[in-house]
């Protein structure tokens, strides 16, 4: 199968930025959420990641308005009737996911690839819901989508090899590279990285150094990019802590026990880049 429409279930952070990849490859775009006014941010924020690229050259406008062009908005999960693939980039809750996929099982066509960009969640799990788990899948995006090259593509155990077939080459297709990963909380990526950010707030927690020092002290002793603290507000420290918390009860093991205050920072409502404020304070 060649994919060329698809279905997205968010206008987040997430969702918008998997909808412009896939738009921008020429694929044609459902995006649903629950409002238009959901729906009216994840366009605007999707015009304005095109305008960069257009500013830096790497699109021409002729090229961005064609990509608007195959973004349909919708609050509706019927108009994903006829896609060939429906991608879930809801929030990162298993009771949540589970509501969404069993909505969206009733709609779609059996052939219809259903794929959660979950970060931790079992593909597995999700799959046993699923009408016809062969075709269910995990495509895992990094964020920003536009941007990060990496899909992790998540087989459970139900996964047929023509579902993952697909999903590989239609990766490849919108300009990412595929690496394919056993189902497992965290996968690769994020079964490494959480943990260390977890650490770090564990640093912090115990006051050996200050933010600004400890990812002074990772950028500049292990040559990363972004600090692991600032990356934890561009995740979602929310996010950071469910993901740990997944881990801690799937592997039943203290290393992934979740700093207490990652916690407390997520009690009162200290998000990250999201809420303004995280372990950084950013302007709105």
């Amino acid at each position: 199968m060649k994919i060329q429409s698809v279905g997205v279930i968010g206008a987040g952070t997430m969702g918008n930025g998997i909808a412009q990849v896939c738009a921008v490859a020429g694929l044609d775009v459902v995006m649903v959420d629950i409002s238009d006014a959901a729906l009216e941010r994840g366009l605007n924020q999707i015009s304005k990641s095109l305008d960069r690229l257009v500013k830096k050259e790497l699109l021409t406008n002729e090229n961005k308005d064609a990509a608007l062009k195959r973004i349909k908005a919708s609050t509706s999960y019927t108009d994903f009737k006829g896609l060939q693939l429906v991608i879930e980039a809801a929030t990162e809750n298993q009771a949540v996911k589970e509501k969404i996929l069993k909505q969206v099982d009733e709609i779609v066509s059996k052939e219809t690839i259903i794929a959660t960009n979950t970060s931790s969640l079992s593909i597995t799990k999700l799959a046993a819901l699923d009408s016809n788990p062969g075709r269910f899948i995990g495509m895992h995006f990094f964020n920003p989508p536009p941007l990060m090259a990496l899909v992790e593509v998540i087989r459970g155990l139900q996964t047929s090899d023509t579902t993952h077939a697909a999903i590989i080459e239609m990766a490849k297709r919108i300009g990412k590279e595929p690496i394919t990963v056993k189902n497992s909380p965290g996968f690769v990526v994020n079964r490494i990285l959480l943990p260390m950010i977890n650490e770090a707030f564990f640093v912090l927690h115990e006051g050996l150094a200050s933010p600004e020092d400890i990812d002074a002290g990772m950028k500049l002793g292990c040559n990363q990019p972004i600090g692991p603290l600032a990356l934890a507000d561009l995740i979602g420290l929310d996010t950071c802590l469910a993901v740990m918390e997944v881990y801690f009860e799937n592997f039943s093991d203290s290393k992934y026990r979740p700093c207490p205050l990652l916690r407390e920072m997520v009690a009162a409502g200290y998000l990250g880049r999201k809420s303004g404020r995280g372990v950084f304070v950013y302007d709105q």
